[in-house]
C-alpha cells in the first residue's frame, strides 16, 4: 500500500518526529513554534489528520497520544524525489542529478564522486 505523500505541513511535523521521535502534539508545537507562530490546535488537527491518512501511528495508551511516524525519511524522500523527476524533469534523472549538481558545494563535490565511483563499480 502505497502512502500518500505529505504536504509541506505535514512533512515539518514529520521531520520533527524523525529527528525527536515518536512526540505527543506538545512536543511537536514546541519545535515547530520556535522557528514560526504555529497554532497548537493546527499542529493537533494536523497530526489527528495524518494519522487518518496513515502517515503517523499514534499510541493511545496515556493521556496525551503519542504520534509516530509511518514511513521512514528515506521512504518519504524517494516518493517525493520520484513525484518531482516525474513533473519537473520529465522523468530524467540525469537532469535532475545535473540541476543539482549546479547547487552542490565544493566540500561536497568529493562525496558525490566517491558515490558515483561506488555505483559505477557495482553496476558494471
Amino acid at each position: 500500500m502505497s502512502l500518500p505523500r505529505p504536504t509541506d505541513g505535514e512533512l515539518a511535523i514529520l521531520k520533527v518526529l524523525w529527528d525527536r521521535g515518536p512526540s505527543t502534539v506538545k512536543d511537536v508545537h514546541g519545535v515547530l513554534a520556535a522557528g514560526k507562530d504555529t497554532a497548537y490546535t493546527t499542529v493537533l488537527r494536523m497530526c489527528q489528520v495524518m494519522h487518518e491518512k496513515g502517515l503517523v501511528t499514534r499510541d493511545e495508551a496515556e493521556r496525551q497520544h503519542v504520534y509516530a511516524p509511518a514511513l521512514t525519511e528515506e521512504e518519504a524522500q524517494h516518493g517525493l524525489l520520484g513525484d518531482l523527476l516525474e513533473k519537473a524533469f520529465r522523468g530524467s534523472a540525469a537532469t535532475l542529478v545535473l540541476r543539482a549538481l549546479d547547487r552542490t558545494q565544493p566540500e561536497e563535490l568529493d562525496a558525490v564522486q566517491a558515490l558515483l565511483d561506488s555505483l559505477k563499480k557495482e553496476r558494471s
